[in-house]
């Protein structure tokens, strides 16, 4: 007792017994967490944009033929109500072909979508890039954060760039598990989040290579509100939320409320309905209803795949998966035969792909299912693209398509949320 005591005392005296108090009263991140932080509220609109409402019965009558935990599902409503979700919203050419709430939600209720907010932060990194705020993305983020400049020397290496590829470098571990100690539980609960970033170390030189984690996001923010001169969620509501017509109110989690910085990386909470517009600004190449929010040249960046980075590029990703031969195999045996997989069946239609080599050595036991000791992969980047958030919140746009979905929920019991949405979109 003695000795966890004397754990918690040090532990207080590093950090903030804030986090501590509120790791434990709080528990794990959870999508109602805009109730316990301090947050800049957003107002709806008084010219709204409203989607055009169509029968959905092309949705109701379409067999997804998906099975859930031993459990065959035909019918999309009955699937969604077996799986934590609260709102799922599909929309084609600015219609609503699906709009249903589940577990009590209505179309007004908000809800935190995560990591979603990562992707809306690099929408916001664009505008101020286009207003001239930020000259270049490759500029050192020691330019707009001049504090960062007596921290870790590698900051001076670190362009925003990096930031929004997540390839800082930093030191930090991405684990949601319960443990008030992580880094993760000490940028979430935390009360201060530029004194937790001038603290940060590198594992590596910015740039060397791809490592998913919030705190990447969390300084994008800070760069935005330095280089702004306001703050985040404000140059967001003036920029975004009110030109885009959002219906509902919505908010967005700070850090405290003497210090007021955005939780970039996982604080926005709003409804499917208007998470749905930012996903149509990115479909209609930055413009909305004939105003230019953002650059197109932003938008054609953001959405152009990058397989050296796992596809993952300005914080959204594009939906790939495994390239599949004439008969439906996507496992090769040798590179040559997915290389001239990919050149026969995809090359003309999507030309951004990779070749990757799986060993069964990397693999614990009983995660291999194969007969084979090694294969290549075959990654075909579509012009599919999504955000996500932890529990599976999901906003996924197909350029060909012009559809959005969107998904907001708890719990990610069901973790192929994604290829569920591809194989819906697909047959629309």
């Amino acid at each position: 007792m003695k000795r966890i005591f004397l754990i918690l005392i040090t532990f207080c005296t590093a950090t903030s017994c804030i986090v501590l108090h509120r790791a434990v009263r709080y528990g794990n991140a959870d999508i109602d967490d805009h109730n316990i932080f301090y947050t800049y509220d957003l107002h709806e609109n008084q010219n709204k944009f409203h989607f055009y409402k169509a029968d959905s019965s092309i949705i109701d009558t379409l067999d997804i033929n998906w099975n859930y935990k031993n459990t065959d599902f035909h019918n999309l409503d009955s699937l969604l109500k077996n799986t934590w979700t609260r709102a799922f919203l599909i929309v084609r050419n600015d219609t609503i072909l699906f709009e249903k709430y589940y577990r009590g939600y209505t179309r007004e209720d908000i809800s935190t979508v995560f990591s979603v907010s990562k992707s809306v932060t690099s929408l916001v990194v664009g505008i101020a890039v286009d207003e001239g705020y930020i000259s270049s993305v490759n500029d050192p983020v020691t330019k707009y954060i001049p504090e960062l400049n007596y921290a870790d020397p590698m900051f001076k290496k670190l362009t925003i760039k990096h930031l929004l590829d997540m390839r800082s470098g930093i030191k930090f571990n991405e684990d949601y598990g319960f443990n008030p100690f992580s880094k993760i539980a000490r940028l979430y609960y935390g009360a201060n989040q530029l004194r937790l970033i001038k603290k940060l170390k590198f594992e590596c030189e910015p740039g060397t290579k791809y490592n998913y984690e919030s705190i990447s996001t969390a300084i994008l923010g800070v760069v935005v509100e330095k280089a702004t001169q306001q703050n985040f969620v404000k140059y967001f509501e003036e920029k975004v939320w009110k030109p885009l017509g959002m219906e509902n109110t919505a908010k967005w989690s700070l850090d405290d409320k003497k210090h007021k910085s955005v939780k970039a990386y996982g604080g926005l909470s709003t409804t499917a309905v208007d998470l749905a517009k930012i996903g149509r600004l990115y479909l209609n190449g930055g413009k909305f209803n004939g105003n230019q929010i953002v650059s197109s040249e932003w938008i054609k960046e953001t959405l152009t795949p990058n397989p050296k980075n796992n596809g993952y590029q300005n914080q959204w990703y594009s939906f790939s998966g495994s390239g599949l031969d004439s008969t439906g195999n996507k496992y090769f045996t040798d590179s040559l035969t997915a290389q001239k997989v990919w050149e026969e069946r995809y090359a003309k239609t999507y030309p951004h792909y990779k070749i990757h080599l799986y060993k069964k050595s990397n693999y614990r036991e009983g995660y291999w299912k194969l007969d084979f000791d090694e294969y290549w992969g075959l990654f075909v980047y579509t012009n599919q693209f999504y955000a996500r958030g932890i529990m599976k919140q999901i906003m996924f746009i197909d350029l060909n398509k012009n559809t959005i979905f969107v998904r907001l929920g708890d719990g990610a019991d069901l973790y192929e949320y994604e290829s569920l949405i591809y194989k819906i979109n697909k047959e629309l």
